[in-house]
């Protein structure tokens, strides 16, 4: 009689059930502890049970293997994400508070309500169309949702890598548009009416050398005496301000943020009775309900800022990104006004109360500038000038936009502005630099002598 066969050790085994089903059985790998990684597929015909067991062998053959057990969803990972994964890169610099802030709203906001239930291994593209469609729906600019789809895509990909699933969907998807925003840079006669108006103001020079050198926001307001060398006429952009979120610090953050959440008003609500917003005739004698978009969910734990143990938040210095760390030439023209800021400076600095900082352009105490009154600030200088309103940050364009138009080289603008990419200095491009305009009075003479 002949021994029965055995099938040799790791080959998947298919075979009928008492419960009728076909099922299937395949060794994947090993686990963490050494033993062997199967898994199960079941279904009512042996040719269906055969084709899932074949894909599991694919993948498998492929490298491709997911990690054992359930596969966490969409909400959970977001979750690890942000919260591990993230955070870890904050601490060691290689991302910005700021950035993670952003990751957290964006996830908050649009990627745990229209994608959190899915589970990780069984999210499509069809779900990441309809997440933008609904961004678009809702009225966000293209470059929102371009950012939303980047921070998918991050996230997918780090749990490819970590064997949580085997393909990231959002690569199958088409980028949204980055919708970049035209640049409308400030034309020199407006910078020169800026420059006319800062004369006589108390750190005047914050705006010319932004003017000039096309500085952050951050850069200008952190850059500290240490880092400006007048006698060989460079500066070193080595740090920045940046405002970063409060942190609880107290044991309980939702006990700690009770009667602090946001909540929409209720039917026939009587709060917030206003009299200097009511219409006059008003019934309600000056009552408004402001309708608010993203009232905080249960046991929300935000409001840290109201924390009285809170930590890790306000005004601080930190260091830019690899990039845009650069050593910039100072023009000429630029030494006298920092001599005379820093005797300025100097001469605050003996005040009672004074809090050094080293800073080049500080508030009168010593301390660093608010961004926001930096804003403000800008705004009122713009009103003074008789200038058209722009954001701060498109002085840093109208610095980016002269210098192209100059005729310096776009790689050396890409060096002086701390761009990453040769691709975001190639806005400023829009101009007719001094070659291009000699081109077109060749071309001219060309064809009308």
């Amino acid at each position: 009689m002949a021994s029965r066969s055995r099938k040799p050790n790791g080959r998947s085994s298919i075979y009928l059930g008492k419960n009728g089903n076909w099922h299937g059985w395949v060794v994947m790998g090993v686990k963490d502890n050494g033993a062997p990684d199967r898994r199960h597929r079941e279904a009512a015909t042996e040719t269906e049970v055969t084709r899932k067991v074949r894909e599991l062998e694919k993948l498998r053959d492929a490298g491709k293997t997911s990690k054992p057990g359930r596969r966490p969803t969409v909400e959970q990972w977001m979750t690890t994400y942000l919260d591990t994964i993230c955070a870890r890169l904050v601490s060691t610099g290689k991302m910005a508070p700021r950035t993670l802030d952003d990751y957290r709203s964006k996830s908050r906001n649009w990627i745990i309500p229209h994608l959190g239930k899915h589970r990780l291994d069984r999210l499509l593209p069809e779900h990441l169309d309809k997440l933008y469609s609904a961004m678009a729906s809702a009225g966000k600019a293209e470059s929102h949702i371009l950012k939303v789809h980047r921070i998918v895509s991050r996230a997918l990909e780090i749990a490819m890598r970590r064997d949580q699933i085997g393909r990231n969907v959002a690569k199958l998807v088409d980028s949204p548009g980055s919708g970049d925003v035209e640049i409308e840079p400030l034309s020199r006669t407006d910078v020169h009416k800026i420059l006319k108006a800062v004369e006589g103001r108390r750190n005047g020079v914050r705006w010319i050398i932004g003017l000039t050198l096309g500085l952050r926001q951050g850069e200008a307001l952190g850059l500290r005496w240490k880092y400006v060398d007048l006698d060989e006429q460079e500066v070193k952009i080595w740090w920045q301000i940046q405002r970063t979120k409060w942190e609880h610090g107290c044991g309980d953050p939702v006990a700690c943020t009770k009667d602090k959440h946001i909540h929409p008003c209720p039917k026939n609500c009587e709060k917030h009775h206003h009299r200097d917003k009511c219409l006059p005739g008003c019934a309600k004698r000056g009552h408004v309900c402001r309708e608010i978009k993203n009232p905080c969910p249960k046991n929300c734990v935000r409001h840290a800022s109201t924390c009285p143990e809170r930590k890790g938040g306000g005004l601080g210095f930190r260091r830019p990104k690899s990039k845009s760390k650069r050593s910039i030439p100072l023009p000429a023209e630029l030494i006298p006004l920092l001599k005379a800021q820093r005797e300025v400076v100097e001469q605050e600095a003996g005040d009672e109360g004074w809090q050094d900082h080293d800073l080049v352009f500080p508030r009168p105490d010593g301390r660093p500038i608010d961004p926001r009154h930096d804003w403000e600030e800008w705004k009122q200088l713009l009103q003074d000038a008789g200038v058209r309103d722009v954001r701060v940050h498109d002085g840093r364009h109208t610095a980016g936009t002269l210098l192209v138009d100059m005729g310096v080289h776009v790689r050396t603008v890409m060096e002086v502005l701390g761009h990453s990419d040769i691709r975001v200095t190639q806005r400023y491009t829009h101009v007719a630099t001094p070659m291009a305009r000699d081109a077109a009075k060749q071309m001219g003479r060309a064809l009308w002598g």
